[in-house]
């Protein structure tokens, strides 16, 4: 994926101004910068939700910019959201069959006089889904209840339901937000495992910088809508102006 120039007004203010930066295949690309960078903004404005002001992504050699959420999705670009989509009063696997939609509706008529065709879509939905569970470490917890799972295990959870509808690029938002730093490291080791077996790379958007700086390939660091540097994440960490609007403390300080 290619994201050049894109840009987002409001009125008189620039949330996202000409932010150019690529996902390429078995990559994990972390998106970080302070509250209120634009991280967010940018995510709506790659999937769909925003239409931006000016700038193109590209995907699979296709503009898409501007393309439905439906229609990204369909893609094969995949976001989860900060607040929680987890239906409580399911079990893991009955959440995660849910998030198979795209791939297992069917017209209703089909629902009470099934064909041979619908049978394998089930079947190979209930497989799929089925994985996904054992990759992301929660068959223990199959047939649990998601209203009795550890914020670590929702968290687990929500990626699994965005791993449902088969993305290419997975997106996500947040993810590590309310885990502790054991739960941030084995959440880390899950993403690892993703690339390059349920998906063919991973933008991320996170606050948690022990879990960006393990799991990245590459960084973007935004500041006040714009890049303000990208690099490798040792690259990054040494960067003075990073520093200064973001890890904390002044350059001069660090210097």
């Amino acid at each position: 994926m290619q994201v050049s120039g894109l840009s987002k007004s409001f009125g008189g203010i620039h949330a996202v101004k000409d932010i150019s930066f690529s996902v390429q295949q078995g990559e994990i690309v972390g998106l970080i910068g302070p509250n209120g960078a634009g991280k967010t903004t940018c995510f709506n404005l790659i999937t769909g939700f925003y239409a931006p002001t000016a700038g193109t992504v590209h995907f699979d050699q296709q503009d898409v910019t501007g393309d439905k959420p439906y229609g990204m999705a369909r893609r094969g670009i995949v976001r989860s959201f900060q607040k929680t989509n987890i239906l409580k009063s399911l079990s893991v696997f009955e959440n995660v069959l849910t998030g198979h939609y795209i791939e297992a509706r069917q017209p209703v008529w089909k629902t009470f006089f099934p064909t041979a065709q619908v049978r394998r879509t089930e079947a190979s939905v209930r497989d799929s889904a089925a994985r996904i569970i054992h990759t992301i470490g929660l068959s223990r917890h199959m047939n649990t209840p998601a209203s009795q799972l550890s914020c670590g295990e929702l968290r687990l959870l929500e990626v699994a339901l965005a791993l449902a509808a088969k993305p290419r690029i997975l997106m996500l938002d947040e993810p590590a937000a309310g885990l502790n730093s054991h739960e941030a490291r084995l959440f880390g080791e899950v993403l690892r495992k993703l690339v390059g077996d349920l998906v063919e790379s991973i933008l991320i958007v996170e606050h948690n910088m022990g879990l960006i700086m393990s799991v990245s390939d590459r960084v973007v660091v935004m500041h006040f809508g714009e890049k303000l540097a990208e690099g490798t994440p040792a690259q990054v960490q040494k960067d003075l102006k990073v520093v200064e609007a973001y890890l904390g403390g002044s350059a001069k300080e660090k210097s």
